[in-house]
């Protein structure tokens, strides 16, 4: 399937701002509109570089004042994701090395701690080790976690959301992440957009590293549901900021979509400066 997908924000700063972005899918084609124009202007110093995650990073500075930024793109993606019931844990000595990073602990999920490992073992109980666990994990978040805007902010790891009982998807996900990984699952950070996601929104939910593969875990959706554009894999939320900035700002708005393409051949290139 097809998806147009994009984000138009808002922002305002009191001087001038060096931003990082993560905006753009990492597959696919995008342009870029900055107050209405395509592109960019060369004042603010546009670049582009892939990170160590394999991330699109945009880096530029925003000027002092009001700034509009649009982003389009067009993204083939799968309506459906892979389920794989019977996918088997893999043990760490077999591990690829690229995926161990995703067992340690990090900013926002402190799979070392005793109390997540007692609290994963408790919750998949006599699951097999592998997806079985990870999707035990999925299904208690949603049943046992109240999805509720206000309870948490940029501090909030898993820990926290845990004693708090409930969150919002970036939470979800951490949680997801931290018990994976307390039972030695090689988990990530998945950020993008959803299509048909109510309301819509920037998202986030987790993969584990199962039997080979990574496999996608979505505690806010009832059943598994494709339709996702990727913009970025991290550790957690520190590694996938849709915006990091180096100067105080402020987002006025924010509007997300991620709709159904059926135009035949429709393509376009990345817009670069301008």
């Amino acid at each position: 399937m097809r998806v147009q997908a994009g984000c138009e924000l808002s922002i305002e700063t009191d001087a001038a701002s060096p931003v990082i972005a993560m905006l753009c899918p990492r597959d696919g084609s995008a342009r870029w509109q900055v107050n209405g124009r395509p592109g960019f202007e060369r004042s603010l110093g546009f670049d582009e570089h892939v990170d160590s995650f394999g991330n699109r990073c945009q880096r530029f500075v925003l000027p002092e004042g009001l700034t509009r930024l649009r982003i389009d793109a067009t993204v083939e993606t799968t309506p459906d994701i892979r389920v794989a019931r019977g996918a088997p844990a893999v043990d760490p000595a077999a591990l690829p090395a690229e995926t161990l990073q995703f067992l340690l602990p990090s900013r926002y999920c402190p799979s070392d701690l005793a109390a997540m490992w007692t609290r994963a073992r408790d919750i998949v109980g006599a699951a097999a080790p592998g997806y079985a666990q990870a999707e035990a994990i999925r299904q208690w978040i949603a049943t046992h976690l109240e999805y509720r805007y206000g309870v948490s902010n940029a501090s909030t790891d898993a820990q926290a959301t845990l004693a708090e009982g409930a969150g919002v998807c970036r939470d979800f996900a951490h949680v997801g992440i931290t018990l994976c990984r307390a039972l030695d699952i090689p988990a990530r950070m998945v950020v993008g957009w959803l299509h048909d996601l109510k309301p819509m929104d920037m998202h986030a939910w987790f993969e584990a590293y199962l039997g080979g593969s990574w496999y996608t875990f979505d505690a806010t959706q009832s059943a598994p549901r494709g339709g996702r554009v990727v913009i970025a894999y991290g550790r957690d939320a520190a590694d996938v900021a849709f915006l990091t900035s180096y100067r105080p700002l402020r987002t006025l708005s924010l509007r997300v979509w991620a709709d159904l393409d059926d135009r035949p051949g429709f393509d376009e290139d990345l817009g670069h400066a301008a």
